[in-house]
């Protein structure tokens, strides 16, 4: 058995390796185009600003560690330029020397993974892009050797948001600019405010809803006619699959971009797989093929093709798409679909948003932990998830994955048995509390508003009351809000009977006993979802985009 696999790092060497392990008398051959075949992409932003310092520490694996253990024909430099499917065979052209020669397969693995988006904006080759360790090697370089002092990014996607973290830290004025309204446009808007706040808290730019008109020698010209020094420019825009060796073989490209693949990740042509960021994925919650651009994937997809090619009867589950990214201490992290694409792929769904604390209250350091999760208003089934804050997120979003891919519903996560000491969670944890409140939504007790709908609901004639305390509200409120303390709310009814009340107090704790007692009392009433903490941070978002 002869497998040649074309691009290293996460899902070409899982595959090289697992097929090692699997078979010690197959021939297998990787093409990596690069000086390097196993590498710490995600790394990259991290090694500019130095937190990771030394270019080796981004190193996995060499060729000729790959050699030693594994029996690997590893070489780099040697860039794939053409398939023959029908002679079975790739034509690949040695980038040092430039020799071309012909080599056959049996099972041949597509992991060419993705290549930066670019667009036609003049100036646009001025840019550099960060996509390998030679072009964190060279955008570190400019910083080191103090040729930079300022830096604008096109693009407030993950590697953005990470690269202007780090080039801040190196004491570079940083701006990002992007085209949507508001950062990670992966997230729900009131959901990454805080982190565009804490962004901006520690002197990132950002240029919001905002488009690039020009590139010049040491500035950028936005659309609206705004000038921003720019000694440095990073095109960040996104990534696309980089199939066209596919596509020149005539292999099928899917519906979303990527190379079509079945559930053994086998191409439209059966002696070809694909893997990685190159080829498409199936949606678990839409059903739908997606790009995903994670390692994690790719590291488990070429682990699968392995088995399939040496013959193991295994199929991919699809995909979920759970991410995280920190930026100054604070972590943001999702899973599934969010109510912004529910809504444009008209799914049935409910939110909730409730703002917990990491570990219990009493113990030092807690920190509050924002959650929206997304599920089916008729089976409870989980869609989707958000979270956000300074401690404790990638464990409940794991939680939360983790019950996605089980198939558990929203009542489901009342029930969960979860580790607790008061300095790692609590007797009632955020996983907890967000099933009791999505019972409570779910099951009519506790009817809701969202944050985006208030307004509309003020101006058809509804009332909101603001049920915390007169310093909480002197401190920060709605507008055209009637405040009556939640406990002060049983002598108060006379003054609410007969009208449509929405009640709002700082997380929708307090709300929620309100909307009982008013219910009870034949008072027809709606708590505001995650309260005023979730309608600011709404709001805010908001606002920012105008500024």
């Amino acid at each position: 058995m002869k497998v040649l696999i074309v691009g290293g790092v996460a899902g070409g060497m899982s595959a090289a390796t697992r097929l090692r392990r699997l078979r010690e008398d197959a021939e297998i051959v990787i093409f990596e185009q690069g000086p390097h075949v196993s590498y710490a992409n995600c790394g990259l932003p991290y090694h500019i600003g130095e937190i990771i310092p030394a270019e080796a520490d981004l190193l996995l694996q060499t060729p000729e560690s790959l050699k030693d253990r594994f029996n690997l024909d590893v070489r780099v430099n040697n860039r794939v330029v053409q398939l023959n499917p029908t002679a079975k065979t790739v034509e690949v052209e040695n980038l040092q020397t430039g020799e071309k020669y012909i080599e056959s397969y049996d099972s041949l693995i597509l992991s060419t993974g993705a290549k930066p988006r670019m667009v036609p904006i003049p100036g646009l080759e001025r840019a550099h892009v960060l996509r390998d360790v030679p072009d964190a090697i060279g955008i570190k370089e400019l910083v080191d050797n103090k040729k930079i002092k300022s830096a604008v990014i096109i693009g407030a996607g993950f590697i953005g948001v990470e690269l202007a973290e780090n080039l801040q830290h190196r004491g570079i004025d940083t701006t990002i600019v992007e085209f949507r309204d508001s950062i990670l446009p992966q997230f729900d808007p009131e959901m990454i405010e805080p982190m565009q706040k804490l962004l901006i808290e520690h002197g990132i730019k950002l240029a919001l809803n905002s488009e690039t008109a020009e590139v010049r020698s040491d500035t950028l010209i936005l659309k609206d006619g705004r000038e921003i020094p720019a000694d440095l420019v990073v095109a960040a825009i996104g990534v696309v699959a980089d199939h066209h060796l596919a596509v020149d073989a005539g292999l099928e490209i899917g519906t979303a971009g990527g190379i079509k693949v079945d559930d053994q990740m086998r191409t439209s042509n059966p002696y070809i797989y694909a893997v990685g960021d190159a080829a498409e994925k199936i949606s678990a919650l839409t059903g739908q093929p997606q790009m995903i651009w994670l390692a994690n994937l790719a590291n488990r997809h070429g682990r699968l093709v392995a088995d399939v090619v040496a013959g193991e009867k295994v199929s991919n589950r699809p995909s979920i798409g759970t991410g995280i990214i920190g930026a100054y201490g604070m972590a943001a992290a999702l899973t599934g679909i969010t109510e912004g694409l529910a809504k444009r792929m008209n799914i049935e769904h409910t939110v909730i948003h409730l703002h917990p604390g990491s570990h219990a209250g009493y113990y030092p350091g807690a920190e509050r932990v924002s959650l929206k999760i997304l599920f089916d208003p008729k089976t409870g089934r989980l869609l989707g998830a958000q979270a956000i804050g300074m401690d404790g997120i990638d464990k409940r979003m794991d939680v939360i994955a983790t019950a996605i891919y089980a198939g558990l519903g929203i009542d489901d996560l009342m029930n969960l048995e979860l580790s607790y000491a008061p300095a790692f969670g609590s007797a009632k944890d955020a996983i907890n509390q967000a099933g009791y409140v999505g019972n409570n939504v779910k099951g009519g007790k506790t009817p809701t508003i969202q944050w985006h709908e208030l307004k509309a609901a003020q101006e058809q004639g509804s009332i909101v009351v603001d049920v915390r305390s007169s310093e909480e509200h002197q401190a920060g409120s709605i507008p055209n809000t009637q405040l009556i303390p939640v406990d002060t709310l049983r002598e108060r009814l006379t003054e609410l009977a007969g009208k449509d009340v929405i009640v709002t107090c700082a997380v929708g704790q307090r709300g929620h006993t309100a909307t009982q007692i008013l219910r009870s009392h034949g008072i027809n009433t709606r708590n505001l979802d995650g309260g005023y903490t979730t309608w600011r941070s709404g709001m805010d978002a908001k606002e920012r985009v105008a500024i």
